[in-house]
């Protein structure tokens, strides 16, 4: 976990640049990270932007501790998962470590709410669709069981046209990270369900 070292202490200065203490914790990789305009999107909601680029879940679990026992926030919004597919990890061992984040989350903040943004289907990996499938099915099955405050936003049936494929446009060059279109989306997506689950 030595390569996210740089990006790990950008994170934890986060902080220090705010002049308000963070209610909302939005953490996870590059799509959390590159939302340049997250701070402007969830203003009401006190957001702190704790993405660190090319993390995976894996790497969101080994620093969680190092990274958000700095808060008390009231609420945790999380992408990952999708590094972890593209490194070539089947669908159950990102559900383990998923299962790891939920068991951090009770323990340092059970009284939290944790939404969990179902991975994204970008056309880069999408001949990986059906792992995708698969883990957003074994995330949001394992989140409904659980129940609150634990909870499964679904961004992609709005990122697919009519005959089932991404958008590009909501897409960079790369077809991975997301245009300024995607994080609309994302935006509209995420806070209707914050808004209207608490």
């Amino acid at each position: 976990m030595i390569w996210y070292e740089d990006e790990v202490q950008r994170v934890e200065l986060e902080k220090s640049r705010l002049a308000y203490e963070p209610k909302t914790i939005f953490y996870g990789s590059s799509s959390i990270r590159l939302w340049t305009t997250l701070y402007e999107d969830f203003k009401s909601l006190h957001p702190v932007n704790l993405g660190f680029g090319g993390s995976t879940l894996a790497a969101c679990v080994w620093f969680f501790e190092r990274i958000l026992p700095a808060y008390q926030p009231e609420r945790i919004v999380f992408y990952a998962g999708d590094n972890d597919l593209g490194d070539g990890r089947h669908p159950e061992e990102v559900f383990i470590f998923f299962q790891q984040l939920t068991v951090q989350v009770r323990t340092r903040f059970p009284h939290t709410s944790f939404y969990f943004i179902s991975v994204k289907p970008s056309p880069s990996r999408w001949n990986m669709i059906n792992n995708i499938y698969y883990t957003n099915t074994l995330v949001k099955n394992a989140i409904e069981k659980q129940g609150l405050p634990f909870h499964y936003i679904s961004i992609v049936e709005p990122m697919l046209n009519s005959a089932g494929l991404p958008v590009k446009e909501l897409f960079q060059e790369d077809g991975l990270h997301l245009s300024d279109k995607g994080y609309e989306i994302w935006k509209k997506v995420v806070l209707t369900y914050l808004l209207q689950n608490p």
